[in-house]
């Protein structure tokens, strides 16, 4: 990105047949980011020709190369009407919304956008379109072969996950001490050009009230507290682990950290969800180009209405821009 120039955002379009399209277009009509960024949506003409924003955007082809105008429209895919229809997903669909991150990540590693902001994607429809798929953060680690961390950044807390889109039942398996070594490094090494100091992190339990002692698991003995002991012996500012209840509850009021290492999914979500919804961005942290997303889903039963709130995808273009230009 050159000096003074505002970054390129890369925007993937989400499912065709959710609420991508209209709060991307929403977010792009804001006056906030048109200061900010200089957009190129991945996505398709036949679902984007219905908002006004997009009528004098040129259209180019896939692959977006660098250099190229922004803003624009890179046409991916060319579905059919009756797999563009809001509130009415198909497999061809499903198809697309996959083909638009692929060519949105594409563009990224070839240096033709300074930053990624996904729209929301369905992965049952993914995955019945054939496709594997388990969450943009499993892809863009694959695509760039770096270890990444999700993290959901909001204005009263910020919580990363050790594990993601994991099913329950396999979270204790797939927790390890230098796995969670390793994330506490990520973590403090991303926040810490942000708050301009060593970030104070906090580590949460698995179990209920952080295993007391082993009592009620002994997750929290053998492989959380030798954890947060290696982190603190490399000199991160780390500490727990703590029952998540108790360390959530003062989240309106402040908790005290600078971000939080929740266990698994819904532990950490809950939390930052229910406080600041639609200001708290998803961001993936460990990419070699900043990359982020609204914290909600493709939410069908509303899609095409005009009445899905645009302000969690503003939050989140206007996060990769400050991203980016840092």
């Amino acid at each position: 990105m050159a000096d003074g120039a505002l970054p390129i955002v890369g925007i993937s379009l989400g499912d065709p047949s959710g609420i991508g399209p209209e709060i991307v277009a929403a977010a792009l009509n804001d006056a906030r980011v048109r200061a900010a960024l200089r957009p190129v949506v991945f996505g398709d003409w036949g679902v984007l020709q219905r908002f006004d924003v997009f009528a004098t955007w040129p259209r180019v082809p896939a692959p977006f190369e660098p250099g190229g105008l922004a803003p624009a429209i890179v046409e991916v895919s060319t579905l059919a009407e009756a797999d563009r229809r809001p509130g009415a997903p198909t497999l061809a669909g499903g198809r697309a919304q996959y083909a638009y991150v692929q060519e949105a990540i594409l563009a990224a590693r070839r240096g033709a956008v300074d930053a990624l902001c996904t729209a929301p994607v369905s992965k049952e429809q993914i995955s019945r379109a054939g496709i594997p798929f388990m969450g943009h953060t499993e892809v863009l680690a694959e695509a760039f072969g770096v270890e990444v961390l999700m993290l959901m950044d909001g204005p009263r807390v910020r919580v990363a996950l050790a594990t993601n889109h994991v099913p329950l039942t396999r979270v204790a398996a797939l927790l390890s001490v230098p796995k969670l070594v390793s994330q506490l490094r990520l973590l403090s090494r991303s926040l810490e050009p942000v708050v301009g100091r060593r970030p104070k992190i906090a580590v949460c339990g698995l179990n209920p009230h952080a295993g007391e002692g082993g009592l009620l698991g002994r997750e929290e003995v053998e492989v959380i507290a030798p954890a947060i002991e290696r982190a603190r012996a490399e000199g991160l500012d780390v500490h727990g682990p703590l029952p998540a209840d108790g360390l959530f509850a003062r989240a309106a009021r402040g908790i005290g950290f600078d971000a939080v290492l929740a266990m698994f999914h819904d532990q950490g979500l809950v939390a930052a969800k229910a406080l600041d919804f639609e200001r708290t961005v998803n961001v993936t942290l460990g990419l070699p180009v900043p990359r982020t997303s609204p914290d909600h889903g493709v939410a069908y039963d509303i899609a095409g209405q005009g009445v899905a709130s645009a302000d969690p995808m503003i939050a989140a273009l206007l996060s990769a821009a400050r991203l980016a230009a840092r």
